[in-house]
């Protein structure tokens, strides 16, 4: 038989279930939305870098060309060609690694959260890599 004393025991037994399903619902449309989010933003860095690196892998040494040489990549105007590029987009700064016949550009961003940053996480630092390869890369 259930007394009185019982039954007190297990009061607010149920506000509290609510107070924390609350939070963990939070937490996890935190982390669908706002990780939706980088994950898109990530993709655009990543484009924008592969991009850049293709351009940057373009830019041939000019005078190589001419002289019926092998075809090389100019540092210089791979480095140029890359960031005007990245300009033109609005991308944020890069990292740019020019090796050989390859280029290698890194751009790092920051995405702002919405319901993460109720839980103080303002925002979300994202990393896009591109990487391409000049043509004189394939040569023997």
């Amino acid at each position: 038989m259930i007394t009185s004393d019982d039954a007190r025991d297990e009061r607010g037994a149920a506000a509290l279930f609510i107070v924390l399903m609350t939070v963990a619902m939070l937490a996890a449309a935190g982390l669908v939305i706002d990780g939706g989010a980088a994950l898109g933003d990530r993709r655009t860095l990543t484009d924008q870098a592969e991009q850049a690196a293709r351009v940057g892998a373009d830019a041939l040494n000019q005078d190589s060309l001419r002289d019926g040489g092998r075809p090389t990549v100019d540092p210089a105007r791979a480095r140029a060609a890359a960031d005007a590029y990245l300009q033109s987009v609005g991308a944020p700064p890069s990292s740019i690694t020019i090796t050989g016949g390859r280029v290698t550009v890194t751009l790092t961003g920051r995405t702002n959260t919405n319901i993460l940053s109720l839980a103080g996480l303002t925002s979300i630092t994202v990393t896009g890599t591109g990487t391409a390869e000049s043509i004189d890369a394939d040569s023997p």
